[in-house]
């Protein structure tokens, strides 16, 4: 019989790691349930390739490598889905509308599955839990609070309202990059041509004068020499930082070095933080308004931020909750936390509306996070300019001082 390895919380929210024989993923699941245990992780632990084709919806056509979900598609899912259930129509109608106008690829064999489950007997939010690299555990407990509730049109269109916030942020940061990105890919092309054509056109005539260079002219003809010999150098030497950095990130203590760093980097360390924590007020916010008790809802929020040192901060959050403290106390205590933040959530919980605080300090924050963006863009301009221009001075100067001295000498 196979084995199932599962993550799941128990009814004391405690986490647990561990592994379950089932004929096959439903009775697993059904298995767990009847433990008492809320399944948010669970994946057969031989035979990765029928968890591939479960994961790519089994042999129905679609589905490749490289058909990813994107994020736009899924908010675009969630919001279409939340007009039809408020519009009064089944479940399992307005899937077969959604899948049917979708063109052809995995997102769209992945709904035909689930709405093959939903038919069969299966809930929303189990059907949901076989893709939970489309469909995360934010998504499927909100569809399971909605479900809990007979509120899945007000929980679909929060959800919805949710993942277009964040992706607003997101594309907002990316963009910000795409200007500095191209700016810098051009520059370096162009001294990348500098230096191997124009330079060893002036290198061949400095050595028919046959006169002492100085000491500028032949650090950038050294330069120039080593662009030319070892330029095939440079894909390996960025290829091999990049796999550093990711096995670096890989491990529990580099990940949270990489992940400190990234909170604490000069300019791009305020705009990672700001919209790291603004990640985790929005989804506990949602959550928690949805009606997903609280110690779930950080279960969720840990895995959702994508960020270990402010993740380890939600977990003593975690455990004070579980132990009947407050909120507040823990997140202070890690330094991670602004005191003003700290405050809004005291005062949130001894008013009862944490959700409506978490919400209104999450849209300060995306505020915040759009003023930098566009502070980061407007100086990063003159700074790349100024760069360049240094560049190139150099490399004019460095090549016309030995003319200079010879005019200087005659």
């Amino acid at each position: 019989m196979p084995v199932f390895a599962y993550e799941a919380i128990d009814g004391r929210g405690n986490k647990l790691s561990k592994a379950i024989e089932a004929a096959n993923k439903q009775e697993a699941l059904h298995k767990l349930r009847t433990m008492g245990l809320k399944p948010t992780k669970l994946q057969e632990k031989k035979g990765a390739a029928s968890a591939a084709a479960a994961e790519s919806g089994g042999s129905k056509k679609g589905g490749g490598i490289f058909d990813r979900v994107s994020q736009a598609d899924i908010t675009q899912f969630t919001q279409q889905m939340a007009t039809l259930q408020d519009a009064g129509l089944p479940i399992v109608r307005s899937l077969k509308i959604l899948s049917g106008q979708m063109k052809p690829g995995r997102f769209r064999t992945q709904l035909e599955t689930v709405t093959d489950d939903v038919e069969g007997g299966s809930t929303f939010s189990e059907a949901l839990e076989k893709y939970p690299k489309t469909f995360d555990n934010l998504f499927v407990a909100m569809v399971k609070a909605g479900e809990a509730g007979g509120v899945l049109d007000v929980i679909l269109q929060r959800l919805s309202d949710f993942q277009e916030k964040s992706l607003k942020l997101k594309k907002k940061v990316k963009g910000a990059m795409i200007y500095p990105i191209a700016v810098i890919t051009v520059a370096c092309g162009i001294l990348a041509f500098i230096m191997t054509k124009v330079i060893p056109q002036f290198q061949k005539m400095f050595d028919d004068m046959g006169t002492e260079l100085p000491g500028p002219t032949q650090v950038l003809l050294t330069l120039s020499d080593s662009v030319q010999a070892y330029w095939w150098l440079a894909p390996g030497v960025i290829f091999l930082i990049y796999i550093s950095l990711k096995a670096m990130a890989g491990s529990e203590k580099g990940g949270m070095a990489v992940d400190a760093f990234k909170l604490k980097a000069p300019i791009f360390g305020v705009i990672v933080k700001k919209s790291t924590i603004s990640r985790f007020c929005r989804t506990l916010g949602t959550l928690i308004s949805s009606g997903v008790p609280i110690l779930e809802a950080l279960s969720i929020v840990k895995e959702a931020v994508g960020n270990r040192v402010i993740a380890n901060a939600i977990m003593e959050v975690h455990g004070s909750i579980r132990e009947g403290e407050t909120i507040a106390g823990p997140l202070q205590q890690s330094g991670v936390f602004d005191p003003l933040l700290v405050n809004m959530i005291d005062i949130g919980e001894e008013t009862g509306e944490l959700d409506k605080m978490l919400n209104k300090i999450a849209d300060n924050y995306d505020l915040d996070v759009d003023v930098l963006v566009d502070s980061l863009s407007s100086l990063l301009e003159p700074v790349l300019i100024v760069g360049m221009g240094l560049a190139v001075g150099f490399i004019v100067v460095a090549l016309f001082m030995p003319l200079l001295s010879i005019i200087q000498n005659i």
